[in-house]
């Protein structure tokens, strides 16, 4: 399985993430050209090999082209100006470039912006991939500013760097052709960051609402600056499967991609390019546990099963049988791993009228699984997600999907389709 892994030990950018990922060796030409099928005229981008601490990095810089001259964007905090606040890592120096002031007449939505992704030429992969990540960050803007999704405005300037960061991203992602993408834990820097607004908190408010309810680790490093943009995390947030460590794999390739500031150490984003032991199919032993059961109130049996699930088992059924004297009654079945096997025979023999319990082992094939959160209309709902190869499967969680449809009086299954639209 192949295997795509951030090391965010100095936190995330947009063009962080394009410099690294194209540092794991990505053709320029095929990658810019790719771009080019956006439809955009007003910008270029520059990819160049760099020095950083002795390390061999690569440096990514989107370059907006003004009516009268080319501008770069490398040195200002001009690069999020659809945020109002926060700025790329690095690309912020000691004075704003205000160009929402001029190009106010020109801001673009996230419709806006929609619609030039869905009209250009670009496979329809890289297409929803880069939506998904504008709308976690147009989200995350709208709680922080208190108005509607459709009110939030990407200025021209900034709209355009972020289309090509995002877009971008999406882009290398697809030419990689990975089967899952992981992430270190996000490392932050600490203090405030002047922007239009004034002067910001590190997390700035737009990257702070992201990592609510997103379970990422979030880790506050010394140094006085902004590492995270709402840029970089909204990316990782949409692309990854999972944080912590990097999972077992054999590595094939590394690359750096730069960040602008100096921060006193090593500023730039490790991306580790590798191959995990296919193990999408685990082939383990559990032990069964049964027992018949023909003398005892159904509404009890409704009880001990739930006890069985809190208590860790891996399945618990009933299954009607026939017992001596045609007597009806039930199966009692219940799947567990062994190290929980003691704990749930006591007590299966203590709720039950059973005198005995039959075990057995068995062998079962197991697909991975994760649990994640996908952001709907109808608030956040927990997902199921199982993987083998190219197999996969969603199963959006019952009770997240039961609790939204009382809250907001809608059919079930709508929960379950808008649930199933973010994945």
């Amino acid at each position: 399985m192949k295997v795509l892994y951030f090391d965010c030990f100095s936190g995330i950018s947009g063009d962080m993430v394009l410099g690294a990922l194209i540092d794991l060796g990505i053709d320029v030409d095929i990658f810019k050209s790719e771009l080019q099928k956006l439809g955009l005229n007003d910008f270029d981008i520059s990819v160049e090999k760099k020095m950083k601490n002795s390390i061999s990095v690569t440096d990514v810089d989107v370059l907006i082209k003004e009516k009268d001259h080319d501008h770069d964007h490398s040195h200002g905090c001009g690069k999020e100006h659809h945020h109002d606040h926060g700025c790329e890592n690095g690309r912020h120096g000691g004075h704003h470039h205000n160009h929402h002031n001029h190009h106010d007449a020109s801001a673009r939505n996230l419709a806006d912006i929609e619609k030039i992704i869905d009209d250009s030429s670009l496979k329809d992969s890289v297409k929803q991939l880069s939506k998904k990540i504008f709308g976690e960050i147009a989200r995350a803007e709208a709680k922080v500013h208190n108005k509607p999704i459709s009110d939030v405005h990407f200025h021209e300037v900034g709209a355009v760097d972020s289309i090509v960061d995002i877009v971008g991203a999406a882009i290398c992602i697809d030419l990689l052709n990975v089967d899952r993408i992981y992430s270190s834990p996000l490392h932050d820097g600490t203090g405030f960051i002047e922007c239009q607004h004034g002067k910001l908190p590190v997390p700035v408010p737009a990257v702070m609402e992201m990592l609510t309810e997103s379970n990422i680790p979030y880790i506050v490093e010394d140094i006085n600056t902004e590492l995270i943009t709402p840029t970089g995390i909204g990316i990782i947030k949409t692309i990854a499967s999972g944080f912590g460590a990097m999972p077992p794999m054999t590595v094939d390739r590394v690359g750096y991609g730069s960040g602008k500031r100096e921060t006193g150490r090593f500023n730039a984003l490790r991306c580790v390019l590798g191959t995990a032991s296919d193990e999408g199919i685990k082939d383990n032993e559990i032990a069964v546990l049964e027992t018949n059961i023909d003398d005892m109130n159904p509404e009890l049996l409704g009880y001990v099963m739930d006890v069985l699930f809190e208590s860790g088992a891996l399945d618990v059924f009933y299954t009607p049988v026939y017992m001596k004297k045609n007597r009806p009654g039930v199966m009692l079945t219940v799947l567990t791993e062994k190290e929980k096997e003691k704990k749930l025979v006591d007590i299966i023999l203590k709720e039950t009228s059973t005198l005995g319990i039959r075990k057995t082992f068995a062998t079962r094939y197991v697909m991975n699984r994760e649990n994640r959160y996908v952001d709907t209309e109808f608030g956040k709902i927990g997902v199921k997600e199982a993987y083998f190869e190219g197999i996969k499967k969603f199963a959006p969680e019952f009770e997240d999907c039961r609790k939204a449809a009382q809250k907001h009086n809608v059919p079930l299954w709508k929960i379950y389709n808008a649930a199933l639209k973010q994945l």
